[in-house]
């Protein structure tokens, strides 16, 4: 197999590519079998293309900066490749309009391209916003409170590995999880019905294409108001709407004399955010899923948040604590506790309902190939083979390894077992994106937390390094699986697919390196300044950090509250994968555990945001279902795109322009 093939170059060549009469959401409900028959289009269908991948790495190191940014912002990423494929589309027509190309991109190609974005936009910057983030803050102390940032070099290596690390680990996990189990992953599926239309109906794809630069234009203009340090180094809009403040609600805040003042809704992070970002996120997760994100939140901030408030503990160096110290802080102090294992126990369980899956996934690794073949050749010719696999995992399990090693205080023999524990965490992460197109990797990265808490307790940047192992790799993974939908649905070879993702890694970590040094220069743009709140309070990151300090101080001094909220978490998990499992019926009426779980983790204004955002499309489908069908993911991702890369460079002129520094 030719490693890079030759674009289309005549009108032949074109009306050869031309796209599948097939509507995408048909062939996501066919066989295995019936795909071959029907949808796989052949090696013969150029897709992996030198204009593919270039398209696609220059449009992924712009994105990945856009997840930096949002991920800083509310610990969250989100899928690029719908915004890739809209942009790609619409810049190379405007090459063939004015002759500076000779034929338009094909279907394949361009999903070759999204690919490539993906991973440079998606997969590279999980680690940035969490682990190495909270590693930052942990190296902020009184004589050096700017901190340490690690050296380019290291960050460089270890962003690379990582992404190679998710990559290959998807690798005996897509057969089953996509061709057999056809579950939705419903970003990749979305991409692929937006390339679709767009090579249906040229007039459908400029219309598409200038709702999403509009849509980028109205987000571009909320960083520069709210963001912007121009009022005496104030923004000229606040970015927080104090709207419901009129609830009543429990629990306290403190005075200055540490008296007992009644808490307000605001203080419980319930607040309309000004920036519309997160009603676009939530305008692409749907109604289910973020009303339940919203309900987990509102749980908390009512019922288990005041109850946290009141709940002291003395713990083993005598000093009295409690389960939540102020509102503001109750996502991250019990929430997390309640939150992560919901969405671990719901996710390891239907896995492992899933036993036969997990029988040829771990056959896949010797003798379960040849098997394979033997049902279908083309599987054997088509598929990743099991050798890129073990390839791929020698490299990049001996990459990390060596750094965690060398500067992250791991030992070989448990960075050795990091990996491994890696590979079923990433079973878990993407089942969970394959049904809700949310990457848990936050709580995949505590189950390590949790272990590597108990086998180097007194290393805080052990226990953080080997989360960042786990929610890095999980993320590529997951972003990987998705793309590859996105190419199921279409036709594409897998392979070939699949080398386009590792092409995108290189310009995703150079550009997330660079965006981290820019809008994180030091220590206080995450914690603040005295009274100046941080510029960027990176949520996933704050949590890390929260959980090695337990673990460096002792696995005892965790708080019976946070004790009991695992355990809870746990069984509601547990007790939500039964009722799925042998009540059916009952399905559509029980909660979601990715929503809920979430909904547990993040600050209540994200939720309430997000599930505004599903309200808005839901109710866009009733007045249009084809108008919303056609343009809600343009529009959102444009918004997206616009607030993010403007974002960014508003924080570039605060830091180095303004001279507001790393908390301004």
């Amino acid at each position: 197999m030719a490693l890079i093939q030759p674009a289309p170059s005549t009108p032949a060549d074109v009306l050869a590519n031309r796209p599948l009469d097939i509507p995408p959401e048909a062939v996501a409900e066919m066989t295995e079998a019936e795909w071959y028959a029907k949808v796989y289009r052949g090696d013969d269908v150029p897709q992996l293309t030198l204009r593919a991948i270039l398209m696609g790495s220059v449009l992924g190191f712009f994105l990945a900066f856009t997840n930096l940014y949002i991920g800083l912002k509310t610990g969250w990423h989100l899928g690029v490749a719908i915004t890739a494929c809209i942009l790609s589309y619409s810049i190379w027509t405007f090459f063939v309009g004015v002759g500076v190309a000779k034929t338009p991109m094909s279907i394949l190609e361009n999903n070759c391209m999204q690919s490539t974005a993906s991973a440079a936009g998606y997969s590279t910057g999980g680690t940035m916003v969490s682990a190495i983030a909270a590693l930052l803050i942990l190296s902020a102390t009184p004589e050096n409170p700017l901190g340490t940032h690690l050296p380019i070099g290291v960050l460089v290596g270890w962003t690379v590995f990582l992404a190679i690390l998710g990559v290959v680990l998807a690798i005996p996990m897509k057969r089953n999880l996509i061709n057999n189990e056809r579950l939705k992953f419903p970003s990749g599926l979305a991409s692929a019905v937006t390339l679709q239309s767009l090579y249906a109906s040229g007039s459908e794809a400029s219309k598409k294409a200038k709702a999403l630069l509009v849509s980028a234009v109205f987000g571009a203009i909320w960083p520069p108001l709210t963001e912007l340090n121009v009022k005496g180094g104030e923004p000229l809009l606040t970015g927080s709407l104090k709207i419901f403040d009129w609830l009543p609600i429990g629990g306290f805040t403190k005075g200055e004399g540490g008296e007992r003042i009644p808490a307000k809704a605001s203080d419980w992070t319930i607040a309309w955010d000004v920036n519309p970002v997160m009603v676009a996120a939530g305008a692409l997760v749907g109604v289910r899923v973020a009303a339940w994100m919203a309900i987990g939140g509102l749980v908390l901030a009512f019922v288990a948040g005041p109850w946290g408030q009141e709940q002291a503990w003395t713990n083993l160096n005598g000093k009295e604590i409690y389960a939540v110290s102020a509102p503001g802080k109750a996502w991250r102090e019990l929430g997390l506790w309640l939150g992560a294992p919901i969405l671990v126990a719901s996710g390891v369980l239907s896995f492992l309902f899933q036993w036969r899956s997990i029988l040829r996934a771990f056959q896949s690794f010797g003798g379960g190939a040849k098997a394979a073949a033997d049902e279908d050749p083309r599987v054997a010719e088509t598929e990743v083979p099991t050798s890129w696999f073990g390839l791929g995992m020698l490299v990049s399990g001996a990459g990390v390894v060596t750094i965690a090693a060398m500067y992250f205080e791991v030992p070989v023999h448990l960075g050795v077992l990091a990996v491994g524990m890696t590979f079923a965490l990433a079973l878990v992460a993407a089942r969970i994106t394959g049904e809700s197109d949310i990457t848990p990797t936050g709580a995949m990265g505590k189950i390590m937390q949790l272990t590597y808490g108990v086998l180097l307790p007194q290393s805080a940047t052990a226990n953080l390094m080997t989360a960042g192992i786990t929610a890095g790799a999980a993320s590529s993974c997951a972003d990987l699986l998705t793309d590859l939908k996105s190419g199921y649905v279409l036709g594409a070879n897998p392979r070939r697919q699949f080398l386009a993702q590792v092409f995108g890694i290189i310009p995703g970590t150079i550009a997330t390196v660079i965006g981290f040094r820019i809008l994180v220069p030091d220590a206080t743009a995450l914690t603040g300044t005295g009274d100046t709140p941080a510029a960027f309070p990176a949520p996933s990151a704050q949590a890390w950090k929260a959980v090695a300090e337990v673990f460096r101080e002792g696995i005892g001094n965790m708080h019976p509250a946070h004790q009991n909220a695992i355990a809870l978490g746990l069984a509601f998990g547990t007790a939500l994968v039964l009722a799925e499992r042998f009540l059916p019926k009952l399905k559509p009426y029980l909660p979601s555990a990715s929503g809920l779980g979430l909904g547990f983790i993040l600050p209540f204004n994200y939720p309430l945001a997000m599930f505004a955002g599903a309200l808005l499309t839901f109710g866009w489908e009733k007045l249009s279902e084809k108008t919303a069908k056609d343009y809600v993911v343009p529009v959102s991702s444009g918004i997206i795109a616009g607030v993010s890369i403007v974002g960014v460079l508003v924080q570039a002129i605060n830091n180095f322009v303004l001279g507001g520094g790393g908390g301004h």
